[in-house]
């Protein structure tokens, strides 16, 4: 643990390097500490002597920041708040090797941010029924794959709070990384979920309290997002939007980035089939994919996945009457063809090849007795 008079230094770099982040940073890894680099605050060349001007200025008010980093470290203080210090054991290690990692996070939860696998998974606002399903089946597949695993997002409305959720109720850790200070929840709806998650995840930020969810600090934590995580997901995203920023962070990262495709004709698929088609993104379409792509499980533990039917495929396209099928068995349960030929009106003539057709889109099953059960 660094003393206090290290993490007020450094807390007080953070905001002296706010928009100058990398050549801050820069300084602090010739001399290793906050403290002692604050100690140059009148002369940054004698740390640096190619320091620029600006940069160089940029030190001259050192002693407001410090004050204001002295208040923050109170009010941390009283509301359990963790403050974690680049170079503290604690500090994402991941996130560390960034150039413009944030010198300073401060973490309200339980969770290792150095967990042994971490994934971030992002995407649309606007996140559909089908985007929906597609977090559901996949978070919950992970689990026969890799049981411990920390799920990173943005408690945003849509695929981020989607996500969290998925990794709550499958009993997987998961942390938000905010846009604004910890003393505020943006958005306030999400509130209930995000005090569950002090308790199995966490809640992560680089700012200060009394900073609002302006839409710039929503792009800067996306470089979190993208630098925390071993690899980070794309769920459902329009052909322009922040889960592709962050992918496109991830990639710089030189970290592992994976897209769900969806219809061509669907909007908050078109970066998902775009990224893929750039070869921004690895195309997966369920956990077996993701997971034998990272190297994370060994064959046995997929084959015998694959023969408990997880390794179905999320993109299925049914058609209207086979939709009819699928939520007759929703709602009825595993039932035989002529109950159904009756709870949808289609013909017995044409259910029976079409129940063939379903079973072999992996989206029903059939049953001794002749009953047939929905694979959701």
């Amino acid at each position: 643990m660094p003393s206090e008079r290290e993490i007020l230094s450094m807390m007080t770099l953070a905001r002296i390097g706010y928009y100058n982040l990398s050549a801050v940073r820069r300084l602090y890894n010739k001399v290793g500490s906050g403290a002692e680099l604050l100690a140059h605050a009148s002369d940054i060349r004698q740390v640096d002597a190619e320091a620029s001007p600006k940069l160089t200025a940029l030190f001259h008010d050192w002693q407001c920041h410090w004050q204001r980093a002295l208040e923050e470290l109170e009010w941390d203080k009283e509301h359990d708040v963790d403050i974690i210090c680049l170079g503290d054991d604690r500090y994402p290690r991941r996130l560390a090797e960034c150039n413009d990692a944030p010198l300073v996070i401060f973490y309200r939860g339980n969770a290792n941010l150095n967990a042994a696998k971490v994934v971030s998974i992002v995407g649309t606002r606007h996140c559909t029924v089908y985007g929906e399903d597609i977090i559901r089946h996949f978070i919950a597949d992970l689990r026969t794959f890799v049981p411990r695993l920390l799920i990173v997002s943005g408690l945003a409305y849509g695929v981020d709070i989607c996500a969290h959720r998925g990794a709550l109720n499958n009993g997987f850790e998961t942390v938000a990384v905010l846009a604004h200070g910890l003393d505020e929840l943006y958005p306030p709806r999400h509130k209930a979920t995000a005090e569950q998650m002090t308790k199995q995840g966490g809640l992560l930020t680089e700012h200060f309290t009394c900073t609002n969810a302006d839409k710039r600090n929503f792009v800067r934590r996306n470089r979190i997002v993208a630098g925390i995580a071993d690899a980070t997901i794309l769920v459902e995203s329009a052909a322009h939007g922040g889960g592709l920023i962050t992918c496109s962070m991830a990639n710089d990262y030189n970290r592992e980035v994976f897209a769900f495709p969806g219809p061509v004709t669907a909007p908050y698929s078109e970066g998902c089939n775009n990224i893929i088609r750039d070869n921004g993104a690895h195309l997966i379409s369920n956990a077996a994919d993701f997971v034998k792509l990272m190297g994370w499980e060994n064959e046995v533990r997929l084959q015998e996945a694959q023969a408990k039917g997880i390794e179905r495929s999320f993109f299925v396209q049914l058609s209207a009457d086979e939709q009819k099928v699928a939520t007759a068995l929703r709602e009825h349960g595993d039932i035989d063809a002529s109950t159904l030929a009756r709870f949808t009106g289609i013909a017995f003539s044409s259910l029976s090849p079409m129940l063939f057709q379903m079973e072999m889109k992996g989206v029903v099953k059939a049953l001794p007795g002749g009953r047939f059960h929905l694979l959701d």
